[in-house]
Protein backbone atom coordinates (compact mmCIF):
# COMPACT_ATOMS: atom_id res chain seq x y z
CA UNK A 1 0.00 0.00 0.00
CA UNK A 2 1.15 3.50 -0.84
CA UNK A 3 0.03 6.06 1.70
CA UNK A 4 0.02 9.78 0.90
CA UNK A 5 0.43 11.44 4.26
CA UNK A 6 0.89 14.98 5.39
CA UNK A 7 2.22 16.08 8.73
CA UNK A 8 1.93 13.18 11.15
CA UNK A 9 3.02 12.59 14.72
CA UNK A 10 5.32 9.80 15.75
CA UNK A 11 2.40 7.96 17.36
CA UNK A 12 0.31 8.24 14.20
CA UNK A 13 3.16 6.97 12.04
CA UNK A 14 3.83 4.05 14.37
CA UNK A 15 0.13 3.15 14.21
CA UNK A 16 0.04 3.04 10.41
CA UNK A 17 3.54 1.64 9.84
CA UNK A 18 2.49 -2.04 9.83
CA UNK A 19 0.11 -1.32 6.94
CA UNK A 20 2.44 0.79 4.78
CA UNK A 21 4.65 -0.46 1.96
CA UNK A 22 5.72 3.04 0.95
CA UNK A 23 4.86 6.59 1.99
CA UNK A 24 4.49 9.36 -0.57
CA UNK A 25 5.26 12.74 0.96
CA UNK A 26 4.94 16.10 -0.79
CA UNK A 27 8.10 18.08 -0.04
CA UNK A 28 8.16 21.87 -0.41
CA UNK A 29 11.40 23.82 -0.51
CA UNK A 30 10.49 27.34 0.63
CA UNK A 31 8.32 28.99 3.25
CA UNK A 32 6.61 31.42 0.85
CA UNK A 33 5.32 28.55 -1.32
CA UNK A 34 4.00 26.73 1.75
CA UNK A 35 2.08 29.83 2.85
CA UNK A 36 0.76 30.79 -0.60
CA UNK A 37 -0.18 27.36 -1.94
CA UNK A 38 -1.33 25.57 1.17
CA UNK A 39 -2.18 28.48 3.46
CA UNK A 40 -0.34 26.74 6.27
CA UNK A 41 1.46 28.31 9.18
CA UNK A 42 4.35 25.92 8.58
CA UNK A 43 7.96 26.23 7.39
CA UNK A 44 10.38 24.04 5.48
CA UNK A 45 11.80 22.72 8.74
CA UNK A 46 8.37 21.22 9.52
CA UNK A 47 8.57 19.29 6.25
CA UNK A 48 12.14 18.21 7.09
CA UNK A 49 11.11 17.01 10.56
CA UNK A 50 8.15 15.02 9.18
CA UNK A 51 10.27 13.56 6.37
CA UNK A 52 12.89 12.37 8.89
CA UNK A 53 10.16 10.77 11.03
CA UNK A 54 8.61 9.05 8.03
CA UNK A 55 11.96 7.67 6.84
CA UNK A 56 12.66 6.19 10.28
CA UNK A 57 9.39 4.29 10.12
CA UNK A 58 8.74 3.40 6.46
CA UNK A 59 10.18 3.58 2.97
CA UNK A 60 9.38 7.17 1.99
CA UNK A 61 9.56 8.77 -1.43
CA UNK A 62 9.40 12.54 -1.50
CA UNK A 63 7.37 14.23 -4.24
CA UNK A 64 8.41 17.63 -5.57
CA UNK A 65 5.92 19.47 -7.77
CA UNK A 66 7.59 21.64 -10.39
CA UNK A 67 5.74 24.95 -10.70
CA UNK A 68 3.68 24.29 -7.57
CA UNK A 69 3.16 28.01 -7.00
CA UNK A 70 0.70 28.48 -9.86
CA UNK A 71 3.24 27.55 -12.51
CA UNK A 72 5.95 29.76 -11.01
CA UNK A 73 9.27 28.22 -10.07
CA UNK A 74 11.04 28.89 -6.79
CA UNK A 75 10.86 26.07 -4.28
CA UNK A 76 12.28 23.29 -6.48
CA UNK A 77 16.05 23.85 -6.18
CA UNK A 78 15.89 24.48 -2.42
CA UNK A 79 13.82 21.28 -2.13
CA UNK A 80 16.48 19.35 -4.07
CA UNK A 81 19.21 20.81 -1.84
CA UNK A 82 17.43 19.82 1.38
CA UNK A 83 16.66 16.36 0.06
CA UNK A 84 20.32 15.88 -0.90
CA UNK A 85 21.23 16.62 2.72
CA UNK A 86 18.50 14.34 4.09
CA UNK A 87 18.97 11.49 1.63
CA UNK A 88 16.40 9.85 -0.61
CA UNK A 89 15.62 6.33 -1.77
CA UNK A 90 14.11 7.86 -4.90
CA UNK A 91 12.40 11.06 -5.95
CA UNK A 92 9.04 11.61 -7.63
CA UNK A 93 8.77 14.71 -9.79
CA UNK A 94 5.38 16.16 -10.65
CA UNK A 95 4.28 19.16 -12.70
CA UNK A 96 1.69 21.79 -11.78
CA UNK A 97 -1.66 21.35 -13.54
CA UNK A 98 -4.06 24.32 -13.62
CA UNK A 99 -7.24 23.15 -11.90
CA UNK A 100 -10.66 24.64 -12.69
CA UNK A 101 -12.31 26.30 -9.71
CA UNK A 102 -9.02 27.13 -7.96
CA UNK A 103 -7.11 30.40 -7.71
CA UNK A 104 -4.58 28.96 -10.15
CA UNK A 105 -7.14 27.92 -12.77
CA UNK A 106 -5.97 30.54 -15.27
CA UNK A 107 -2.25 29.86 -14.82
CA UNK A 108 0.00 27.90 -17.17
CA UNK A 109 2.37 25.11 -16.17
CA UNK A 110 6.08 25.72 -16.70
CA UNK A 111 7.10 24.92 -20.27
CA UNK A 112 8.30 21.38 -20.99
CA UNK A 113 11.79 22.78 -21.59
CA UNK A 114 11.89 24.47 -18.18
CA UNK A 115 10.65 21.28 -16.53
CA UNK A 116 13.26 19.27 -18.44
CA UNK A 117 16.00 21.55 -17.08
CA UNK A 118 14.85 20.69 -13.55
CA UNK A 119 14.68 16.98 -14.40
CA UNK A 120 18.31 17.18 -15.54
CA UNK A 121 19.19 19.04 -12.34
CA UNK A 122 17.53 16.29 -10.29
CA UNK A 123 19.44 13.62 -12.22
CA UNK A 124 22.74 15.44 -11.56
CA UNK A 125 21.98 15.83 -7.86
CA UNK A 126 20.74 12.25 -7.41
CA UNK A 127 22.85 10.31 -9.93
CA UNK A 128 22.34 6.87 -8.40
CA UNK A 129 18.74 7.19 -7.22
CA UNK A 130 15.61 6.29 -9.17
CA UNK A 131 13.77 9.33 -10.49
CA UNK A 132 10.09 9.12 -11.34
CA UNK A 133 8.03 11.44 -13.52
CA UNK A 134 4.74 10.91 -11.77
CA UNK A 135 1.15 10.91 -12.88
CA UNK A 136 0.47 14.53 -11.98
CA UNK A 137 1.49 16.44 -15.09
CA UNK A 138 -0.49 17.98 -17.93
CA UNK A 139 -1.74 15.61 -20.63
CA UNK A 140 -1.98 15.83 -24.41
CA UNK A 141 0.49 17.94 -26.36
CA UNK A 142 2.22 19.03 -23.17
CA UNK A 143 3.01 15.44 -22.26
CA UNK A 144 4.02 14.69 -25.86
CA UNK A 145 6.62 17.45 -25.53
CA UNK A 146 7.78 16.75 -21.99
CA UNK A 147 8.03 12.98 -21.87
CA UNK A 148 10.74 12.56 -24.56
CA UNK A 149 12.76 15.23 -22.77
CA UNK A 150 12.36 13.21 -19.57
CA UNK A 151 13.71 10.13 -21.34
CA UNK A 152 16.74 12.15 -22.47
CA UNK A 153 17.16 13.58 -18.95
CA UNK A 154 17.60 10.08 -17.53
CA UNK A 155 14.30 9.70 -15.71
CA UNK A 156 13.94 6.04 -14.70
CA UNK A 157 10.16 5.76 -14.53
CA UNK A 158 7.55 7.72 -16.47
CA UNK A 159 3.93 7.17 -15.50
CA UNK A 160 1.67 6.80 -18.54
CA UNK A 161 4.38 7.89 -20.97
CA UNK A 162 3.37 9.54 -24.21
CA UNK A 163 3.79 7.73 -27.50
CA UNK A 164 6.74 9.97 -28.51
CA UNK A 165 8.53 9.00 -25.28
CA UNK A 166 7.92 5.29 -25.84
CA UNK A 167 9.20 5.55 -29.42
CA UNK A 168 12.29 7.46 -28.31
CA UNK A 169 13.04 4.89 -25.59
CA UNK A 170 12.80 2.13 -28.19
CA UNK A 171 15.03 4.06 -30.63
CA UNK A 172 17.62 4.50 -27.87
CA UNK A 173 17.51 0.80 -27.06
CA UNK A 174 16.27 1.36 -23.52
CA UNK A 175 14.65 -1.55 -21.72
CA UNK A 176 11.05 -0.77 -20.86
CA UNK A 177 8.29 -2.50 -19.00
CA UNK A 178 4.69 -1.68 -18.36
CA UNK A 179 3.17 -1.97 -14.91
CA UNK A 180 -0.33 -1.27 -13.67
CA UNK A 181 0.21 0.11 -10.20
CA UNK A 182 1.43 3.25 -8.53
CA UNK A 183 4.92 4.14 -9.74
CA UNK A 184 6.47 4.01 -6.26
CA UNK A 185 5.43 0.41 -5.73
Amino acid sequence: MNWHVGFVSEAEMEAIAPWVDVVSFDFVGDDATIREVYGLDRVVDDYVETYRLLRRTARTLPHVTIGLRGGTLGHELPAFERLQELGVDGLVLLVFIPTPGTRYADREPPTPEIVADLLVEARLRFPDKPLYLGCMRPRGRYRDGLDPLAVRAGINVIVSPSRPARLLAADLGLATRQIRECCVL
